[in-house]
């Protein structure tokens, strides 16, 4: 697999970031997700970091070195950490369990799958414009849906926090689960959490994506988030993937993701050395200068 990826997680104007992202791969298989932690509920930071460390330690356990069905994984990963969250807050004799949203994406077979719960977004963004997205489990998306209000309505709406699908909650989760769908070559998927994707059109955020490409348009999209929402800016989340053509030399600004996990006998011989990771490290440190003097 070739691709490139970039994550970035701000803080806004909240007293502390309850969102949390992260990703892992393996040879034949990459796992992404943003979780956002919901205020509204105690120690919502906690069942974010539960959803991502669930996820991700299940992707380890199970990719070695591509999902038998991915499909079924994300469906299984996410119920599996909505009962892990529920575990916590009884183990701790918590009145309320704490809650999150979260949208997750498995990359595998020149294809992806996502799924999702609550309103954090997943972008499908080819050649600058955004070919599916998730559908929110919210409030507002039932009023654009009866055609009660208008999509731009959303983020002035006193209403747009109310999430009626989560993890954590005492009702099993909502979950809707894409398809696998092929990707192109220069297709990028955008995770993000409700910080950046409310301030913002999606036809921003893939005309962005287009002209900068990934590096440089998730900084730019995450202040851009931040000057119009201002003083009500919420913590603001993104990790975007761009798929890229499989070849002999891949491109300086790609990412050519070796093989990271252990294999089936827990063996060491499949992880990156050192020596990887300082090169994967150089060429994209190397793809933003080049980004960046294209620019001035």
């Amino acid at each position: 697999m070739q691709f490139s990826i970039y994550q970035e997680s701000r803080r806004g104007s909240r007293k502390s970031n309850q969102d949390r992202i992260g990703y892992c791969y393996s040879r034949e298989a990459a796992l992404m997700l943003v979780a956002d932690g919901m205020g509204g509920h105690l120690h919502g930071e906690v069942a974010a970091q539960i959803a991502l460390e669930h996820l991700t330690e299940a992707f380890r356990r199970e990719a070695v070195p591509r999902l038998r069905d991915p499909a079924a994984f994300l469906r299984q990963a996410l119920i599996a950490a909505h009962h892990a969250i529920i575990q916590h807050a009884r183990d701790r004799g918590l009145v309320e369990a704490p809650r999150t949203t979260c949208v997750a994406c498995v990359v595998q077979d020149h294809g992806a799958c996502w799924a999702h719960a609550g309103d954090s977004r997943l972008y499908h963004i080819r050649n600058g414009g955004v070919v599916a997205q998730t559908r929110d489990h919210s409030l507002v998306q039932q009023l654009i849906d009866s055609g009660r209000i208008r999509a731009e309505s959303v983020a002035a709406h006193p209403d747009r926090n109310r999430i009626f699908s989560c993890l954590g909650s005492q009702q099993p989760p909502k979950l809707d689960l894409s398809p696998m769908t092929a990707l192109d070559t220069g297709d990028t998927l955008l995770l993000c959490s409700d910080g950046l994707w409310n301030p913002l059109s999606p036809k921003i955020i893939g005309s962005a994506v287009q002209n900068s490409g990934i590096m440089l348009a998730v900084p730019e999209l995450l202040d851009e988030a931040e000057r119009r929402a201002g003083r009500a800016s919420d913590n603001l989340s993104v990790i975007a993937l761009t798929w890229e053509e499989q070849a002999e030399r891949p491109a300086a600004d790609t990412i050519a993701a070796p093989p990271k996990l252990a294999d089936a006998g827990g063996t060491q011989s499949d992880y990156l050395s050192d020596e990887e990771i300082e090169r994967a490290i150089a060429r994209i440190r190397d793809a933003m200068k080049r980004h960046t003097n294209d620019k001035t």
